[in-house]
């Protein structure tokens, strides 16, 4: 059974953030179902619908060593969400 989180990603565009993410990913079992990426004036965008169904550690561990990895070594924001959190702080 699938469980989602969105994945989003922001920061000056450099090359590999889409590597380093998606390797990030698929080593923790994580499968993307969804992506859109966009560069505005040197600033990239990417956001992710993933599924998160197979991760073998807990969602918040994962989720701080994603938001480390882009603050760390690839110079951008991420941040993942489960996908009723974001939901619901999106709703209008």
């Amino acid at each position: 059974m699938q469980q989602r989180a969105i994945i989003t990603v922001v920061g000056r565009d450099t090359v590999g953030i889409i590597a380093r993410v998606c390797t990030f990913l698929a080593q923790n079992k994580i499968n993307i179902l969804d992506i859109s990426q966009t560069i505005v004036d040197g600033y990239f965008n990417m956001m992710m619908i993933v599924d998160i169904g197979a991760l073998e550690r807990p969602f918040g561990e994962v989720s701080d060593e994603l938001t480390r990895l882009g603050a760390e070594e690839i110079g951008v924001q991420i941040k993942c969400q489960k996908e009723e959190i974001f939901d619901l702080m999106h709703r209008i």
